[in-house]
C-alpha cells in the first residue's frame, strides 16, 4: 500500500525519510516553514543553532547517507559543507520540487482513514505522515535564581543564537554547560579574545578529542561491537571499557586542572572537543561548580565564589517541542519536555500511519541512524518488510522511558538497522569481519545484504572503514579477541 505522505521538515531527517518513501513508491510533501533545505545545517538565525564556525561533532564517512558519496577531503566537514551536501542529496533524488518552501504546518491532527494537515489557512489530507522537525529548536533555559534578569552588558542567551566570537572580545563570559555546545563555544570565546571565560557545569564530563591515533573518534567509540556489548555484558563491564577507551585517548579531566569525572563513564557522560582541557590547563578557562543565583551582573557559584560577568551563553540543551500535533496524539504520546512515548522512536501502535524521524537525543552523529529509521519506515509502511507487532510496539513504548539518557549512535544505528531487516550477518562476510566489528558504522555496510542492497556495497564499506587507516587487517588484535570473548561468554 502506498499513497500521499506529508513530511514536516526539510531537514537532514525530512530529505532522507522523502527519499527512501518516493523510492518505495508513495508521494511524500515536504513542508518547511523556512525559505530554504538543511534544517540546522541552514544557518539562519531564529531556526537554527549553528555559526559560522562551527564543524560537525561526526567524522566525514559517519556524516552522509548510503547512496551520496561526499566531496569533501575533511575529516570533519564544515557547515557550509553539509549544507552542500544536502541540496545534492535533494538534487540527486529529485526531492526539491517536493518542497512546499516558506510553509509553516499549524496543525496535524487525525482524519479519517488518514492525516489532516492544516497551513496556511487552509487543510490537506494525507494517507500518511512523517514528523521530521528535529528536536534542536526550543533551548532549555535552567531554572537559576536571578537568570532572567541579568544584567550584565551582553545580557544572556543560549548557544542556538550565537554567531560568533566578535561580540565578546574583551568581555568577561559565562557559559553554562558541558555538552558539545557549550565547549566549543567556550573555546572559540578563549581564542578569540574575550577577556575571561568561566565555565559553569553539574557535572564534569570526560572530554575525547576528535582524532585519536589519527583516527575519528566515532570511528572507535561507535561501533557495532558496543553496540552488541551494550545487549550482552554487564553494565560494569561496558561502562569499564568504554571509560578505558576514553581515558586513553583524552586523559582524565582532573589531570588538566577540571574537577574530577564520576568514575562511571556513563553517569558522568562524554563530550567530544580537541581544545577547551588544554584550555583549562592553561588558565585560559576556568571551570566553576553550577550557579546558585543571579543578582544583576553577579553570579554566585554553588561553591559560595561570586563573579561579575558582561555575558552568559547558555550551553544546556533542548526541549523536545511538536506544537501542532493535535491535544490527543500528545497526550497518547506522553509527550514532555524530553521524550515522547515510541515503539524505538519511530512508531506507536495507536497511532497507524505516523512516523517520527530523528525525536530522540543521542551521543554521536545522525546521519547513519536517520537513514537507517527513514528506511525501516518505508519498508514498514510498503510491506517490504513485516510491520512490528502490536504486542511487541507496546512492550517498546512502555521500555523507552527507562532507556533515556542511555542512548548512543551505535545502539540506534544497529536497532533501525535490524527492524529495516538490513544488519550485516558476520558469517556471511568473513574478509569484513573485523571492519563490520570494531571498523565504523559506515552507511556503505548497510547496503551489504537485505533490500536494496547494493553491489559494491563490499567494495565502498571496504574503502571506508580503511579511510583514516584504522582496519587494516582481518585478523583480530588480541585486545579485540578478548572482548570477543568476553560476548561469547555472556551469551551463552
Amino acid at each position: 500500500m502506498t499513497g500521499r505522505v506529508a513530511v514536516i521538515g526539510a531537514g537532514p531527517g525530512g530529505l532522507v525519510a522523502a527519499r527512501w518513501l518516493a523510492g518505495r513508491g508513495f508521494e511524500p510533501t515536504i513542508f518547511e516553514q523556512t525559505p530554504a533545505l538543511g534544517g540546522q545545517w541552514t544557518g539562519l538565525e531564529g531556526h537554527s543553532g549553528v555559526w559560522p564556525a562551527m564543524r560537525t561533532n561526526s567524522s566525514r564517512v559517519l556524516t552522509a547517507f548510503s547512496d551520496l558519496a561526499p566531496e569533501t577531503t575533511s575529516a570533519y566537514p564544515s557547515n557550509p559543507e553539509i549544507l552542500d551536501y544536502l541540496r545534492r542529496y535533494a538534487d540527486t533524488f529529485e526531492l526539491t520540487p517536493r518542497i512546499r518552501f516558506g510553509t509553516r504546518v499549524d496543525r496535524l491532527r487525525r482524519a479519517d482513514d488518514g492525516w489532516l494537515l492544516s497551513h496556511s489557512g487552509t487543510a490537506e489530507r494525507f494517507d500518511r505522515a512523517v514528523v521530521a522537525t528535529g528536536r534542536f529548536h526550543l533551548p532549555a533555559i535552567p531554572e537559576v535564581p536571578g537568570l532572567q534578569h541579568f544584567s550584565g552588558t551582553l545580557g544572556a542567551a543560549s548557544t542556538y543564537h550565537y554567531r560568533g566570537p566578535d561580540r565578546y572580545r574583551g568581555r568577561r563570559v559565562l557559559v553554562a554547560g558541558s555538552a558539545i555546545s557549550a565547549l566549543d563555544i567556550a573555546t572559540e570565546l578563549a581564542h578569540g579574545g574575550a577577556a575571561a571565560v568561566t565555565v559553569t557545569q553539574r557535572r564534569q564530563r570526560y572530554v575525547l578529542p576528535k582524532f585519536v591515533a589519527d583516527v575519528p573518534s566515532d570511528h572507535r567509540m561507535f561501533t557495532r561491537y558496543h553496540a552488541l556489548a551494550a545487549d550482552s555484558l554487564p553494565e560494569n563491564e561496558m561502562d569499564s571499557q568504554l571509560r578505558q577507551l576514553v581515558v586513553a585517548a583524552g586523559g582524565n579531566p582532573a589531570d588538566y586542572g577540571a574537577p574530577a569525572p564520576h568514575p562511571s563513564w556513563a553517569e558522568a557522560g562524554i563530550t567530544l572537543n580537541d581544545g577547551y582541557l588544554p584550555l583549562v590547563a592553561a588558565g585560559r578557562i576556568t571551570v566553576r561548580p553550577w550557579m546558585k543565583f543571579v543578582t544583576d551582573g553577579c553570579a554566585t557559584f554553588a561553591d559560595g565564589h561570586a563573579e561579575e560577568f558582561d555575558a552568559v551563553v547558555l550551553g544546556t540543551g533542548y526541549q523536545l517541542n511538536v506544537p501542532f500535533l493535535e491535544a490527543d496524539i500528545r497526550a497518547l504520546l506522553r509527550i514532555d519536555t524530553t521524550h515522547l512515548d515510541a515503539d524505538r522512536f519511530t512508531f506507536h501502535p495507536d497511532l497507524p500511519g505516523l512516523a517520527f524521524v530523528g525525536m530522540w537525543d543521542q551521543s554521536g552523529g545522525y546521519f547513519v541512524p536517520l537513514e537507517l529509521q527513514a528506511r525501516w519506515i518505508a519498508y514498514s509502511w510498503s510491506g517490504t518488510v513485516p510491520a512490528p507487532v502490536e504486542s511487541d510496539q507496546r512492550r517498546s513504548v512502555n521500555a523507552s522511558r527507562a532507556a533515556r539518557g542511555k542512548t548512543r549512535m551505535d545502539r540506534v544505528a544497529v536497532t533501525f538497522a535490524r527492524a529495516a531487516g538490513v544488519e550485516p550477518q558476520l558469517e556471511s562476510w568473513p574478509q569484513l569481519r573485523r571492519a563490520l566489528l570494531f571498523g565504523p558504522l559506515a552507511p556503505s555496510c548497510f547496503r551489504l545484504e537485505g533490500p536494496d542492497a547494493l553491489p559494491d556495497a563490499p567494495e565502498r564499506f571496504a574503502r571506508d572503514a580503511a579511510a583514516f587507516g584504522a582496519i587494516t587487517s582481518n585478523d583480530l588484535t588480541g585486545n579485540e579477541r578478548r572482548r570477543l570473548s568476553l560476548l561469547s561468554v555472556a551469551g551463552q
